[in-house]
């Protein structure tokens, strides 16, 4: 059992390695302010009638003012976003995210494309962020850490000469994890 589980533990951990590179990178460099940039176009849009809030309508009208332009929808999710009087509708992906708001005037409204560099990219996707595909992949490598980790203990606990410094180590962790979540 013992040779199974270690056995398993290399393998989840060798098919998940880069993943986990990708989380951990975008995460430590995210915590410190690096985003990545984007590359920002904005374009006008000809209305028949002012703009609403209905999120289906301003969707439909992003959708083919995209496709008037030559470019893809975004991969992630779309919402209305209301800032006092006025709103915008947003539409965030891996690749760009999209804003469509009303213009200077009531027959026009502004898009705004911005599309990512490779660097945002890999937060976007970090960011649940990508298609449904990627979304899954996130939540398998999720269950895998779960997995390393549960694994890695279970190894540790039952090898005599590792237990006590995993007590020590999960005793430690749980400590500070405490501390610096109480701290904020």
């Amino acid at each position: 059992m013992h040779r199974l589980l270690v056995r398993w533990h290399m393998l989840v951990a060798a098919f998940l390695f880069p993943a986990i590179i990708l989380f951990l990178l975008t995460g430590a460099l995210y915590t410190w302010g690096s985003k990545g940039d984007y590359v920002t176009k904005d374009y006008q849009v000809a209305l028949s009638a002012p703009l609403t809030d209905d999120k289906a309508a301003l969707q439909a009208l992003t959708v083919k003012a995209l496709a008037d332009r030559g470019i893809a929808v975004p991969t992630g999710q779309a919402g209305v976003k209301k800032t006092g009087d006025s709103f915008q509708f947003e539409w965030t992906g891996s690749n760009r995210d999209v804003l469509l708001e009303p213009g200077a005037t009531p027959d026009s409204a502004k898009l705004t494309v911005k599309d990512t560099d490779w660097h945002r990219f890999f937060v976007q996707l970090h960011k649940a962020k990508g298609g449904t595909a990627f979304k899954v992949y996130a939540a398998i490598v999720a269950l895998g850490l779960f997995f390393l980790v549960t694994s890695g203990l279970i190894v540790a606990f039952r090898v005599p000469n590792m237990r006590r410094g995993a007590i020590i180590g999960s005793a430690l962790g749980l400590v500070t994890f405490i501390g610096l979540a109480a701290a904020g």
